[in-house]
C-alpha cells in the first residue's frame, strides 16, 4: 500500500476530481491536508465544498488534526505539496523522502532590479537547497520550469500538470449539433462567442468589446457573452454604451462553475485573453471539454500544454488585439473548422488532461521514482511528461 499526501491551502473543486480519482485506486492510501480555511470571497464563487469527503483531513480546525497532517506529511510515501508552508515537507526531505511541489509560476511580472533579489533570496529558502534532494516539480503551468531555471532550480525535475476540473463525459456529435453542426435546429442561429473570468485588468476582458465593435462594423451575426464580475464592471459597461453594443454584447455576471458550464456547452467560441498572470486557467480545460473553438492568448499557462494551434485551438499572441480579432472572424467565417476544432478539443480533454490520466500516472511516476528508474521517456505528453524550457515568446503571429 502506497501513502499518498497532498498538502494545500483549501480543496476547491479544482482539486477534487484528481483527489477522487487517486482514492479510487487500488492499493493507494491517499489523503487531502486542508491547511486553512477558504476566504469568503472564493466561497462566494462557488469555490467551497460543502461536502465531506473521507480522504481530507482539515488541519486548521483542531490541535489534534493538525498532529495528524504533520505526521502524515513526514510518513508518506509521497507527498505534493501547493499553498502551503515548507515546514510540512521540511523533515522529510532531509530524510531523502520523494516529494513534488505543485506550483503555477513564479515570476509572473518578469525580474526587474527593483524585485531580482527578493527573487533570489525566495530561491535559495525554498528550492536551491533542496537541489540534491528528491524533490520535483508538478508545473502547473507551462513557464513553471523556465522560472525555476532563472536560478538553476529544478533542472531536469520538472514535469507536466495542471488543473483538472471534472470531465463532462457527452456524445460528440450531440455536443457540436448543438452549436454548428446543425444550425436549423437552433431557436437562435446566432455565433455565441463567450468569456468567463474575474473581471480584472489583466484578464483583458475589455478586449472582448473591441471584437464586438469590430465584429458589428463588419456585418456579423453574433451574441457575446461575458459571465463574471469585478473591479472592471463599471468600465465595460460605460463602454458598452459608448460603442452602442448592448444589442450584441451581454454581461451576465458572477456565477457557481456548474452554470458556467452551461453556457460553454452552448457557445460556438470561447475566447480567453488574459496575460502572463494567468498561472493556469482552468477555465480552458472547461471550455475545450464542452466542444467550444478556443481563441487563447499564448500567455496563459495551460495554453501550451492543451492547445495545439490549428489542430484543436487557435492561439495568438498575447496583446496582439488585430491578430485575435482576426482569428475570432476567421472562426465566423468557416463553420466547419470551427467544429472541428471544438471536436478536438474535447477529446483533448476526454482522452488525455483529465483527472483519471492525472491520478494513474502519477502513481506510475512516484513508483518509478521511488525505485530509482529512469522516467525521462516515460510519457511523451500530457500529464507526467517532462516540461520543457518554454520561454515567454515562444510564440509569435506571423500574419
Amino acid at each position: 500500500m502506497m501513502k499518498i499526501t497532498f498538502i494545500s491551502n483549501y480543496l476547491t473543486h479544482h482539486q477534487i476530481p484528481f483527489s477522487e480519482k487517486m482514492a479510487e485506486l487500488p492499493g493507494i492510501e491517499y489523503y487531502f491536508i486542508s491547511t486553512l480555511p477558504m476566504e469568503e470571497e472564493r466561497v462566494a464563487m462557488g469555490w467551497s465544498c460543502r461536502e465531506i469527503y473521507p480522504y481530507e483531513i482539515k488541519a486548521y480546525q483542531s490541535a489534534e488534526l493538525q498532529q495528524k497532517a504533520e505526521r502524515l506529511a513526514e510518513e508518506s510515501d509521497v507527498v505534493i505539496i501547493g499553498s502551503a508552508p515548507d515546514s510540512y515537507i521540511a523533515s522529510r526531505l532531509k530524510q531523502k523522502r520523494l516529494t513534488f511541489r505543485y506550483a503555477e509560476r513564479f515570476y509572473k511580472q518578469g525580474l526587474n532590479i527593483k524585485n531580482i533579489g527578493r527573487a533570489f533570496a525566495g530561491s535559495l529558502l525554498h528550492h536551491r537547497k533542496y537541489r540534491k534532494s528528491p524533490l520535483y516539480m508538478l508545473c502547473a503551468s507551462a513557464y513553471t520550469a523556465v522560472d525555476g531555471a532563472v536560478f538553476g532550480n529544478y533542472i531536469g525535475k520538472t514535469f507536466r500538470w495542471g488543473y483538472f476540473p471534472q470531465l463532462e463525459e457527452y456524445d460528440i456529435d450531440t455536443l457540436m449539433d448543438q452549436k454548428v453542426g446543425n444550425l436549423t435546429k437552433r431557436v437562435n442561429q446566432q455565433i455565441t462567442i463567450l468569456w468567463a473570468g474575474r473581471l480584472l485588468p489583466w484578464k483583458h476582458p475589455d478586449a472582448m468589446l473591441d471584437i464586438a465593435e469590430q465584429l458589428k462594423k463588419s456585418g456579423y451575426d453574433f451574441e457575446m457573452q461575458i459571465i463574471g464580475i469585478g473591479e472592471m464592471q463599471e468600465k465595460l459597461e460605460q463602454i458598452m454604451v459608448e460603442k452602442n453594443l448592448s444589442d450584441c454584447v451581454s454581461l451576465l455576471g458572477a456565477m457557481k462553475p456548474e452554470y458556467v458550464r452551461k453556457y460553454m456547452e452552448q457557445a460556438d467560441i470561447f475566447v480567453f485573453t488574459s496575460d502572463f498572470n494567468e498561472g493556469w486557467g482552468a477555465v480552458l480545460n472547461e471550455a475545450m471539454n464542452s466542444g467550444c473553438a478556443v481563441v487563447a492568448s499564448h500567455a496563459i499557462g495551460s495554453v501550451p500544454f492543451l492547445i495545439e494551434d490549428k489542430k484543436n485551438g487557435l492561439i495568438y499572441q498575447n496583446g496582439n488585439q488585430e491578430a485575435l480579432e482576426s482569428k475570432v472572424m476567421w472562426l465566423l467565417e468557416h463553420p466547419n473548422e470551427r467544429r472541428k476544432l471544438g471536436e478536438n478539443a474535447y477529446l483533448t480533454i476526454r482522452d488525455l488532461w483529465n483527472a483519471q490520466i492525472a491520478a494513474s500516472r502519477f502513481v506510475k511516476l512516484s513508483e518509478m521514482l521511488l525505485k530509482g528508474e529512469n522516467v525521462e521517456m516515460l510519457f511523451k505528453e500530457g500529464p507526467c511528461s517532462r516540461a520543457k524550457i518554454l520561454k515567454n515568446d515562444w510564440y509569435i503571429d506571423k500574419e
